[in-house]
Formats: structure tokens, C-alpha cells, sequence
């Protein structure tokens, strides 16, 4: 039975404990291992982009540095597209053959990367197919995090939606400490001239074993009858874009500014800070891959926590503690940063993950409970990618560009902060959503009551 407005959700702790079963731990698995391909992929693109993509594709051909960190956002761009057309296509064709097809344009797009000719091969179009082939990533990668979300959320009992919201959110921490971990081995191991010359393709084309393995769990869950049950929501919620805008465009927009912040300071940790500890700062490259593979682990906990923490808390309430965190630590974290020790550097970068797990865990519920089932996938996912330009699309870009225009670290941290308040005032503009109905006609964002 849906809510009526004026109804308050069912309080979570009413629902009885129960052990995960099989079933649930195939689905959370499943959630999971596609964010964490494609965050893996985004990954080592993103730190190609900043340390060796510059001096191999972009400056041979007149660019720079601002160009090479320029492929990372480029992608972004073509989320939504490729979100509206794999819902379009999934519903004729199936979303299994979706997921599956999704995921392989994912890993023969990572894997092309990795055999790509450099400038001094082809010329020119290898900037060009570089940046089609990170076009390709984007749209491949657009329809992947709504249905992780919602295969998450609107399995989870009632009083663990936050929680088990939090897994797919967990794919980015997990696919960055896969890539970091890689990249710190190859690093370790082999010469400048070798990591130059052929090094840096290897985390590519190791990213087709984890396509064969993502494949295979996610095969594992769509035989299961809770993938069909996903499929037939999917076809309900399917609705077209000028329904979805015409009565939820509120939604969409506030979906769009609560995740800015997050994914904007998220890319600096992705991205940008090991390329400014290595190159501008100078510090050893190992040691930098390797704490900052330290702070993914914290960025994994703190995710979880921030997803349980909103199911007792509320959503809201997480999400402003989180952005809080954010922005208070942004000028403390530059100064560690910038006295080149590689132990303060860990420090600075490991608080900042309890704000980014605290404002990101809870995003796959509160997303989940702000839409109409009628509109939900597709309000999910756009919401999402719209935050995902306007947030880290650019941020390593924009990050750069500050930090040449000013020569002063401190500009960055005023950045992140400055889309912080946008985002914390954006969050606080949404009734808490916990404890509202899913299965039918969920309590909207703007007229859900508080749980009591």
C-alpha cells in the first residue's frame, strides 16, 4: 500500500532483523561489481590523464595538460545520452542483454586505450580516437549506476535502504584501490623508460579479466528472480523525459546540486591530488599511489557507515554532516598537503574521505525514496549525471587551471568549498525521505513527512 500524504512512513525499526540471504548477497554483489569496473576504468584513465596522456597524445600536437585533463570530463558529457538510450533499448531487448552489452563496450573501450598508438605514431588521430574511445566509456558507463541503485534500494528491507544503498556507492572506493594498487606495482617495478614506453597500457588490458568477472556475477543475478522482478520495474519507470521534467523537474535539479560537491572533491582524490603531490610537489610517486590506495580504504569504510548512519539519523541529516565535513577540512587538508610529507599527506587525505563517504552513501535511498516509481530509474540516473557534469566532470580540469592562474593551492580548497554550500543548501532544500513507501507511489520529496 503506497503512503497518503500526511501518513508517516512505517519508523525502520519496526521491521524484524533478518540474516542476508543467498539471494541477497548475490544482489549486493551484483550492485557493487559494475560500479567498481567502471570506477577502475575511470581510474586509470584519470591518472594517465594527469602523469603520462599529456606528454604522449596532447603536447606533440600543440595541447597541454589542461587538454589531457580535459578527456576525464569529456565523458561525463555522454552519460545522460547513453542513460536514455540503454533504458530505451533495455526495454526491447531486455535488460540483461543491456548489462551485458553495456559492460562490454566498457572493457573494449578500456582495452582499445591500452593498444592505442601514441602522437609519435599516428599523428594526430591519436589524441582524437583517444578522446572517442573515452567518449565511448561515458556513454557505456550512463545507464550503470540508476539500476545498481535502485537493484540495491528497492530490495533492501525497509530499515537497511541506506545501507545497502551504500554498495554500488562502494564500487568507487574499491575500483580505485584495485587501479591505485596496480599502478603502485607497475611503478615499483619498472624503470621511468619502461613505465613510459609500455607500462602504463597494462592496468588497460588487465581490465578485460574484470569484465570477464563482472560478467559472470551479473549473469549469476540476472537468473535470479529478483533480476526479473528489477526488469519489470524497470519497464514501469521507463517513462518518457518530457513526463519525467514535467512533474519532477524540482527532483531532478536538487539530485543534480546535492551530488556536485561530493563528486567534485571525489575527483580531486580520484585524479587530481597524487598528479599534483608527483609533479608540482615532487614527491615519490610509490609512496603517493600507495597512500592514497590507504585513503580509498577509508573512503570504502566511511561509505558504508554513512549509508547505516542515514538509516537511523535520516538521509538529510548524514548528507549535511558530511558536506560539513567537507568544507571545513578543504584548507587544513592543502596545508598538510602542501608541506610535501608524504605521512601528512595520508592524514589529509583520509579525513576528507569521512566526508565524502558520509555525503555519498546515503545517495542511492535518498535518491530512490525522492521519485515516483513511475519516473524513478529515469529521474535516478539523469539526476545523477547532471550532478556528475556539473561536479567532477571538470573538477581536475578547473582544479589546474586555478592553481596556474593563482600559483595558490588554497584557490582549489575555496572551489570545493564554495560547491559544498551549494550542495549542503541544496539537501537541506529535501524533506527527509526515510521510511518512505517504494513498492508503489513513493512520498515525494517535497511532501514526504518526517519519520517519527
Amino acid at each position: 500500500m503506497s503512503a497518503r500524504p500526511g501518513t508517516p512512513p512505517r519508523p525502520p525499526h519496526t521491521e524484524p532483523e533478518t540474516p542476508l540471504s543467498r539471494q541477497d548477497r548475490r544482489v549486493l554483489m551484483g550492485t557493487m561489481v559494475g560500479t567498481t569496473i567502471e570506477w577502475y576504468d575511470f581510474f586509470i584513465f584519470a591518472q594517465a590523464a594527469g602523469l603520462i596522456f599529456a606528454d604522449l597524445f596532447f603536447k606533440p600536437a600543440g595541447f597541454g595538460q589542461l587538454a589531457s585533463w580535459a578527456t576525464i570530463g569529456i565523458s561525463f558529457l555522454f552519460r545522460p545520452l547513453g542513460a536514455i538510450i540503454a533504458g530505451h533499448l533495455g526495454d526491447r531487448l531486455g535488460r540483461k542483454k543491456m548489462l551485458v552489452l553495456t559492460l562490454l563496450m566498457m572493457g573494449t573501450a578500456t582495452f582499445l586505450i591500452g593498444v592505442l598508438p601514441t602522437y609519435a605514431v599516428i599523428g594526430v588521430w591519436a589524441p582524437i580516437l583517444l578522446v572517442l574511445l573515452r567518449v565511448l566509456q561515458g556513454f557505456s558507463a550512463g545507464g550503470e549506476w540508476g539500476g545498481a541503485a535502485l537493484l540495491a534500494v528497492e530490495h533492501a528491507p525497509r530499515s537497511k535502504r541506506g545501507l545497502w544503498g551504500a554498495y554500488p556507492q562502494i564500487g568507487v572506493p574499491v575500483g580505485m584501490i584495485l587501479a591505485t594498487l596496480m599502478i603502485f606495482l607497475l611503478r615499483t617495478n619498472l624503470t621511468p623508460a619502461q613505465w613510459i614506453s609500455w607500462g602504463w597500457r597494462v592496468p588497460f588490458l588487465v581490465s578485460v579479466l574484470l569484465i570477464a568477472v563482472g560478467y559472470l556475477i551479473r549473469r549469476s543475478v540476472a537468473e535470479s528472480p529478483l533480476f526479473e522482478e528489477l526488469a519489470e520495474r524497470r519497464r514501469e519507470s521507463s517513462a518518457p523525459l518530457r513526463e519525467l521534467f514535467r512533474g519532477h523537474t524540482r527532483q531532478v535539479v536538487l539530485t543534480a546540486v546535492i551530488f556536485i560537491g561530493n563528486n567534485a572533491a571525489g575527483y580531486l582524490v580520484i585524479a587530481f591530488f597524487s598528479t599534483y603531490a608527483i609533479k608540482t610537489l615532487g614527491m615519490p610517486a610509490s609512496p603517493v599511489l600507495l597512500t592514497t590506495a590507504v585513503a580509498a580504504v577509508g573512503w570504502l569504510i566511511f561509505t558504508l557507515y554513512g549509508g547505516a548512519l542515514s538509516d537511523r539519523i535520516g538521509r538529510i541529516r548524514t548528507f549535511q554532516i558530511g558536506y560539513a565535513l567537507i568544507f571545513v577540512w578543504m584548507i587544513p587538508l592543502f596545508l598538510l598537503i602542501d608541506t610535501r610529507n608524504i605521512v601528512l599527506y595520508g592524514v589529509a587525505i583520509f579525513l576528507l574521505t569521512i566526508g565524502l563517504g558520509l555525503s555519498y552513501g546515503p545517495m542511492s535511498a535518498l535518491y530512490a525514496e525522492m521519485f515516483p516509481v513511475q519516473v524513478r530509474y529515469s529521474g535516478v540516473s539523469i539526476g545523477y549525471a547532471l550532478g556528475a557534469i556539473l561536479g567532477g566532470a571538470f573538477a581536475p580540469l578547473i582544479s589546474e587551471a586555478l592553481l596556474g592562474g593563482t600559483g595558490w593551492s588554497g584557490s582549489i580548497a575555496l572551489y570545493i568549498m564554495v560547491l559544498a554550500v551549494i550542495s549542503f543548501i541544496g539537501v537541506s532544500m529535501v524533506r527527509e525521505t526515510r521510511g518512505a513507501e517504494l513498492t508503489a507511489q513513493p512520498v515525494s520529496a517535497e511532501s514526504a513527512p518526517l519519520p517519527r
